[in-house]
């Protein structure tokens, strides 16, 4: 490996790393703000809207958990396409030895519980039907982008290898 390469290496092994360790950071702080935020606006149960900035902090938090994923895991495919890495060639192929011994990245379960958990005020509320409606509509849309996005992330380690690898041979073809 020639120094560039092996400094590029270094440099895309460390952004990881840290990318890995600000997404749990990003859940944990965005976690702790909204229930922040849920507990501040609890007192004044019989406003159904004040159930919306807590949302948006849910959202916001799981917007940044995604993106965090999302880059770990096309940098982890870049390595293994042009620098041939070991590590992230086995641990693709590696998967999950055992049924229920996966880990969730996007922490889908919780999001999705937090997200419940929002809408409990609303119900508590009495609300009329339109903010039932308007407010169960914008809680269950959240539910629904958490669900196409851990699909998404389901797919994306092969979408973006094979991706690479395009790219590396009509890299070749074109030198």
């Amino acid at each position: 490996m020639k120094d560039r390469e092996l400094e590029e290496y270094k440099a895309l092994r460390a952004t990881i790393g840290q990318r890995g360790t600000t997404r749990a950071w990003i859940f944990v702080a965005g976690l702790g703000a909204w229930a922040g935020l849920v507990l501040a606006t609890s007192a004044t149960i019989s406003v159904p809207l004040l159930t919306l900035p807590s949302l948006l902090v849910l959202a916001g938090t799981f917007e940044g958990v995604f993106a965090a994923h999302v880059a770990v895991e096309r940098v982890g495919r870049y390595l293994q396409v042009f620098h041939e890495d070991r590590w992230e060639q086995t641990a693709m192929a590696f998967g999950a030895p055992l049924s229920g011994t996966g880990t969730d990245p996007l922490f889908t379960l919780f999001f999705g519980l937090a997200t419940m958990c929002n809408f409990v005020p609303v119900l508590l509320a009495n609300p009329v039907r339109a903010e039932l409606v308007a407010l169960g509509g914008a809680h269950a849309l959240f539910l629904v982008r958490i669900a196409v996005a851990r699909r998404v992330a389901s797919r994306q380690r092969s979408a973006d290898l094979a991706r690479f690898q395009q790219i590396k041979n009509d890299h070749r073809r074109d030198c």
